[in-house]
């Protein structure tokens, strides 16, 4: 081959990589705009992490100044984690405030459902409807500064007052205790015990657990972090 087109050849792959590494920068600026992280972890990897960050948002939308996480999207993301040979665990990471109940709860029976080890870990918080999604992995964490409130049952909107909506209000209450103790060591007088103190909360009723009292309580099963948290998970994938 005459020089002049070893040099084009040489020139053209050296124009792709070029376009390659532009389209990867590009692609990386783009998920942390939208994502928060440089990388998408792709369906093969064999550790598949789910985020359950800010307010859960259930069937009302919540304003664009509002961090977020939509059932409709965490959903399908669990579905496809199932259905995928490669993935062999589920790392969730929360730091929430709570939310929908309906829609939380939903996430977190869904979680349970998974046949695939899931560990989850709270860093931050992990409150109202998140202590549900904390306690619907087989493995629980949460960091040592890490805080969880436990409370009644609250709604906003139209209120009748009539008897109806008292029990309304307490088969709602009623099916997340069910589902705390049945995913965690807390059994239901310390559920209730810890919800209806008046003396932490101001205005409020219930209780802040931080970091080693969530575990002491029975709500978590070990304080730690990232690192606990994924040799947990190995551990619990080379077992299945």
């Amino acid at each position: 081959m005459p020089k002049v087109e070893k040099n084009k050849e040489a020139k053209k792959k050296e124009d792709k990589k070029k376009e390659i590494i532009v389209e990867n920068s590009n692609q990386q600026v783009e998920n942390i705009k939208e994502l928060g992280v440089t990388n998408v972890p792709t369906q093969s990897d064999k550790i598949q992490i789910l985020s359950i960050i800010g307010q859960i948002e259930g069937h009302m939308m919540l304003s664009p100044q509002t961090k977020t996480t939509k059932y409709e999207h965490v959903i399908p993301e669990l579905i496809a984690m199932e259905r995928d040979e490669n993935v062999k665990g589920i790392l969730i990471v929360l730091n929430t405030v709570g939310g929908d109940v309906e829609a939380g709860l939903a996430i977190a029976e869904m979680i349970r459902s998974v046949s695939k080890p899931t560990v989850s870990l709270v860093v931050g918080g992990g409150h109202s409807i998140g202590i549900p999604l904390a306690t619907a992995a087989v493995y629980s964490f949460i960091s040592p500064s890490a805080t969880m409130i436990i409370h009644p049952i609250r709604m906003n909107g139209l209120i009748i007052g009539v008897s109806q909506t008292f029990e309304y209000f307490n088969k709602m209450q009623e099916r997340i205790t069910e589902f705390i103790i049945r995913t965690s060591k807390i059994d239901k007088e310390t559920v209730n015990r810890l919800m209806h103190q008046t003396d932490e909360l101001l205005n409020d009723m219930g209780t802040i657990l931080i970091g080693k009292q969530a575990v002491e309580n029975g709500l978590i099963d070990e304080v730690g972090g990232i690192s606990e948290a994924l040799s947990k998970l190995n551990e619990m994938i080379d077992k299945a």
